[in-house]
Formats: C-alpha cells, sequence, structure tokens
C-alpha cells in the first residue's frame, strides 16, 4: 500500500466531520493516529494515475473516527490523491469531537475532490451533531472556505439548529 494513502484518507475522513451546522471540530488527536482500513477485497494499481478500490464491508478507523462503506475508491492523479469516493445504502461516518459530543453523517455517496477541498454527500444524506442537523438529497462543502450549499435540485432540505444553551428539563417540570 502506498505509504501515503492512509494520511491522505485520513485527511479527507476527518474534513468530512467539518459537515455539521455550526462548525463543530473533529478529536483532533484522531489525525496522529494510526489508521486501518478493513474490507473484504483491495484491488490498487499504484501508478501516477491509479485507483485504488476497497469494498465488501469497508470499515475505515482512525482513533474515535470510524467510516462504514460497501466501497471506498481512491483516485491518484500525477502521484497525488485526487479524489476519494464513498459509496454504499448507506456510507457511514461517526467521529467524536473536540468537546466530547459524536458527530454522525450518511449518504449514499460521499464524494470528497483533494485538489478543489470539496465534499459531495448525495443521496439521503443526513448529518447530525449535538448541535443541529442537515439532511437532504444533495450538499456541497467547502472545507477551505466553510461555504456550504444544500438542494437546488427542486428537493427539500431540513436544518434543525439547537440553541446553544439547551438545557434539560428540571426534575419535576412539565416538558
Amino acid at each position: 500500500m502506498n505509504p501515503m494513502l492512509p494520511a491522505k484518507l485520513a485527511s479527507i475522513t476527518l474534513l468530512a466531520a467539518l459537515l455539521v451546522p455550526a462548525a463543530v471540530w473533529a478529536k483532533s488527536s484522531d489525525r496522529n493516529q494510526p489508521m486501518t482500513i478493513d474490507s473484504t477485497n483491495s484491488d490498487c494499481n499504484f501508478s501516477d494515475n491509479g485507483k485504488c478500490q476497497f469494498s465488501g464491508n469497508v470499515v475505515i478507523t482512525q482513533g474515535t473516527l470510524e467510516i462504514q462503506a460497501d466501497t471506498a475508491d481512491v483516485i491518484q492523479k500525477n502521484g497525488e490523491t485526487e479524489r476519494v469516493i464513498f459509496t454504499g445504502k448507506q456510507a457511514r461516518l461517526k467521529q467524536q469531537m473536540d468537546d466530547n459530543t459524536w458527530m454522525n453523517a450518511r449518504a449514499d455517496n460521499m464524494d470528497y475532490n483533494v485538489t478543489s477541498e470539496v465534499i459531495v454527500l448525495t443521496g439521503n444524506y443526513n448529518v447530525e451533531s449535538d448541535r443541529g442537523t442537515n439532511a437532504g438529497q444533495r450538499m456541497v462543502y467547502n472545507t477551505r472556505t466553510g461555504a456550504m450549499q444544500s438542494g437546488g435540485d427542486g428537493t427539500r432540505v431540513r436544518t434543525v439548529i439547537q440553541p446553544k444553551n439547551k438545557a434539560p428539563a428540571a426534575q419535576g417540570e412539565k416538558k
């Protein structure tokens, strides 16, 4: 396996954690942990313009980060990772944040373009954390600028933003 591949995958998957409204950050210590990729099959071409495909119950773990997908395709261009595509019914990502809360995301397809630093979630995506949720059919997120666009394809998007200081009901209070 290309020694740079796990580092590139780590960067890509950690950036997916930025998809939650209110800018929740991934556990910073995760990027210093070893990455493990388990799958039923792997088919890799390590040429400058090659592709590596992991398939069959793909599970990628690094610290608190866990991604599950039917397939994970890593596409190289000129010796650098250009794109990583996770597919499944559904591809799932979960990670603990620095504030010890959890972020969960799922979509039929998670396509990260390393060159443009844009990740596109399509097919019944849902991103949730304690701070809020965003769901729909298509989300485009620029990890460099923080810009996020959802919808625009004729379907509805639902965003729920939780209050900053959401306190549990006091004992004996009616909800």
